[in-house]
């Protein structure tokens, strides 16, 4: 099995041309420059990146990556693992919070199993079947994946952004699902930034403060384990889990096809720090929802030196914070597409005259 084209060839680059034309329709437009602030920057990287002088995020592709990981015998989780499978059942029937705001926004949802502990029912709708294995590997002992499995979670990834791109979205989401997935993430977060685990390890599923550090010795142990190779795919391998992995490929595929991504929380910041330490070329294509609560988010976006548009204290995962912030962007849009300028209003500008 082969890595998926854009894991290791040129990732496209977003039509800069189409930028500087919104950025000379963000200067004429009836307000002061600058005064609608981020939203002006999102018209225009979008313009840019959907080769558009006119952007619109009307068409939203939501996949959510969900797997089990064997590092649950550690006991680093408040929830069972028998949660996954039960909550790819809950997306595919419509309860889960993804799936009330993907209704909401007309977005396209579907989830991906990649393998869960407990069983998930037969022929649910939407939901789409990658399975790998039961779980990942205990990654304090051992390495998470083989090599054909994390070349597999890539490759599942890449699908996914190719059903996105056949579809004709605007924008791709990639959520999360995974019992133990906060401990993979955090330990490839401490492999990535060189920091110690207990700034990286969080409460996740709802830890207290003794859970938390078992789960920063647990990380310890792992990157014990793992030692000084930090090429992308090695640590995916050693420590990821199957979702980050597919994340990481949906967001190079998406990229690739010319699809920006809205970047969700802690799991999936995560797997964009990966995508973008193996193609620094797809920091082009993301935007970044929100400031996850888990105290090491903080450090993952500063890595990619992102600015979260929204800090509403949540961690669900789920892609869940990225659906939230999905009106921010159609609204930039809007207003970008749809306001006057000063001279079509006859509105005077700076000087007093209608420019």
């Amino acid at each position: 099995m082969t890595l998926p084209a854009s894991w290791t060839n040129a990732i496209r680059q977003p039509e800069f041309h189409f930028a500087g034309r919104a950025r000379a329709r963000q200067g004429v437009l009836t307000k002061p420059p600058g005064s609608l602030g981020r939203l002006e920057e999102l018209a225009i990287a979008l313009s840019a990146q959907l080769a558009t002088e006119t952007p619109s995020v009307d068409r939203v592709h939501i996949s959510v990556f969900a797997g089990d990981h064997g590092v649950c015998s550690e006991g680093i989780s408040a929830f069972p693992q028998s949660v996954t499978a039960q909550m790819i059942a809950n997306f595919a029937r419509g309860g889960a919070a993804i799936s009330v705001l993907a209704q909401q926004l007309g977005a396209s949802l579907e989830v991906v199993n990649l393998g869960t502990i407990g069983d998930v029912p037969e022929d649910l709708p939407g939901v789409v079947d990658e399975r790998l294995a039961p779980e990942t590997g205990n990654l304090a002992t051992e390495p998470a994946m083989n090599t054909d499995q994390v070349t597999a979670a890539l490759n599942a990834g890449d699908r996914a952004a190719a059903r996105a791109a056949e579809a004709g979205a605007q924008l791709f989401i990639g959520g999360d699902m995974g019992i133990g997935n906060t401990t993979s993430a955090a330990a490839l977060a401490c492999a990535l930034l060189n920091r110690p685990p207990e700034q990286l390890a969080g409460p996740g599923t709802g830890l207290n403060d003794q859970g938390v550090s078992h789960k920063a010795k647990v990380i310890a142990r792992a990157l014990a384990r793992q030692g000084d190779n930090h090429a992308p795919l090695a640590l995916l391998r050693s420590l990821g889990g199957f979702e980050i992995a597919a994340l990481a490929g949906a967001f190079l595929g998406a990229a690739a096809r010319g699809i920006p991504v809205l970047v969700d929380g802690y799991i999936v910041s995560v797997a964009a720090l990966i995508g973008v330490r193996q193609q620094p070329a797809l920091r082009q294509w993301l935007h970044f929802s929100h400031r996850s609560a888990e105290p090491g988010h903080r450090l993952v976006v500063d890595a990619l030196n992102a600015q979260p548009l929204l800090d509403l204290g949540m961690r669900l995962g789920e892609g869940s914070g990225a659906a939230v912030a999905v009106p921010l962007l159609r609204a930039a849009c809007a207003l970008h597409n749809q306001m006057a300028s000063f001279a079509g209003a006859g509105v005077s500008g700076k000087t007093g005259e209608a420019v």
